[in-house]
């Protein structure tokens, strides 16, 4: 059990308890380590049976301990499949937080065969048997679970960023909204969550002064949003995603793809992809931006 430092209290009315628990090889650690950066207190696999002590000490007991962190997770082995009982009992007397980090088996299995680290539950098992017993023992914490974090799709930095916006800034929500623009001519990309199809609008390809440059160019973005097509598709997407959003949030998802496809991915799709992040971004969900296709044709 590793502990980490511990910042001095300001309010008791400012505590946080968060109870952090997932799959193993979803990124845990990497979560744990921004909790330590954000000025949480955090303790590595800690022992389920002592989470109700600590929080007795933590909350009655005048520590300065402000916010805090507790790790626990498959290492526990059986007693880990008490700690539905024991957060439920916890939650009901103090303010607490329980958050799942997971993934999905196919990246769990790449990330520990990178690794070459064996998974806790492997030992007489494969990687993957073990990835599905451990699944299985884990599916009543995460059924409880206030926040689901998927890290499927997340590179470290992303993932950091996501804990950062939820737990630093409470106005923020714990999604990431991943704006791709792409090629039709070139297929609707797999993982998309939501398809927009921009094709109805004005092409700049056909525009020679244009069509050289790419929709992040300032004379492309302007050219396609002088049409008031352009202002009237943007508002209505911005208020739909605005409405959804949320709704994918309650049901703990994690990551959310928005697509949005002209012919070749070139112009149109990318300026109105920018458009559709800052529009996000100024709502306070945090998005980024890809350009599948930018780069495939020019011609």
């Amino acid at each position: 059990m590793t502990r980490r430092r511990i910042p001095r209290n300001r309010t008791r009315d400012a505590r946080q308890l968060v109870i952090l628990t997932g799959l193993s090889g979803s990124g845990k650690g990497s979560v744990l380590n921004t909790f330590e950066d954000l000025g949480f207190y955090c303790v590595d696999n800690l022992p389920v049976g002592l989470i109700s002590t600590f929080s007795e000490l933590y909350v009655e007991g005048g520590s300065e301990v402000e916010r805090a962190a507790l790790l626990v997770d498959a290492r526990e082995g059986e007693q880990i499949e008490k700690l539905p009982g024991i957060y439920r009992k916890l939650a009901s007397e103090h303010p607490a937080t329980l958050v799942f980090v997971e993934a999905s088996d196919e990246v769990l299995l790449r990330r520990f065969s990178e690794t070459r680290r064996p998974h806790p539950l492997s030992q007489d098992h494969s990687i993957a048997e073990g990835i599905r017993l451990e699944r299985r023992r884990m599916a009543p914490i995460r059924r409880l679970a206030d926040v689901v974090i998927d890290t499927t799709k997340f590179n470290v930095h992303e993932l950091r960023q996501l804990i950062i916006d939820r737990f630093q800034n409470a106005s923020r929500r714990p999604l990431l909204v991943s704006v791709v623009s792409f090629g039709f001519r070139y297929g609707i990309p797999p993982d998309a969550d939501l398809v927009f199809d921009v094709r109805f609008l004005p092409n700049p390809h056909f525009v020679p002064r244009l069509r050289q440059f790419s929709g992040k160019d300032p004379r492309v973005a302007r050219y396609i949003r002088s049409f008031s097509q352009t202002g009237e598709f943007l508002r209505r997407i911005e208020s739909l995603l605005l409405y959804l959003i949320p709704h994918y949030i309650s049901e703990g998802k994690s990551y959310l793809t928005v697509a949005v496809g002209c012919t070749g991915g070139r112009h149109r799709s990318v300026a109105l992809a920018e458009v559709i992040r800052r529009a996000l971004k100024h709502k306070g969900y945090s998005a980024k931006v890809v350009h599948r296709d930018i780069d495939k044709s020019a011609n």
